[in-house]
């Protein structure tokens, strides 16, 4: 990963722990959507991501992190971190589901900080193609921004810039905390 080069996102984020969200809190979230929506959390899904690497560089690839635990926010943290590059993205450019955007106002949680599951951070030197060829294998994927010089990790949202913190603890955790509690 170097300046210069295009970030992409595959798959969408957040959807691992919406789907453990909707497990844990199906009564209440069922007195706010319908019982059909509900489940549709519950199971909502995503492209299963291939874990070779040679898969990833015969579409381009140079670099990628798997988002997991602390959501997209944490692998593009550790992707920079690891080649000590910054970054700039646009937020809104980010693939993430209505279902994910839903369960995270009403619990109060970011769904860039949320558990993921089959979604990647790919540094790439043409991200247009990239995202073209993940559309040929049945993968939603955006480009989402650029590898920069230096250490500033810089996420835009409209006319709002601001930099990245570092990750926290997972957005699940305030979900599932409350209910071991």
């Amino acid at each position: 990963m170097k300046p210069g080069q295009d970030l992409v996102v595959a798959g969408f984020v957040g959807l691992e722990g919406v789907r453990q969200i909707a497990r844990a809190r199906e009564k209440e979230l069922c007195e706010w959507f319908s019982i059909e929506y509900v489940r549709q959390m519950q199971t909502c899904s995503n492209v299963v991501l291939d874990q070779n690497p040679e898969y990833w560089k015969g579409l381009g690839a140079t670099e990628w992190e798997m988002a997991g635990e602390g959501g997209i926010y944490t692998a593009l943290w550790n992707l920079s971190g690891a080649y000590m590059a910054g970054f700039q993205i646009d937020l809104y450019q980010i693939p993430v589901k209505q279902e994910t955007i839903e369960l995270c106002e009403r619990f109060d949680l970011d769904p860039y900080r949320l558990y993921c599951g089959n979604c990647m951070v790919l540094a790439t030197d043409n991200g247009g193609h990239m995202v073209e060829a993940l559309a040929q294998e049945g993968i939603v994927s955006s480009w989402i921004g650029i590898v920069k010089q230096g250490a500033a990790r810089e996420i835009c949202y409209g006319q709002v810039r601001r930099f990245m913190d570092r990750p926290r603890e997972d957005e699940l955790y305030k979900i599932l905390k409350k209910e071991i509690q």
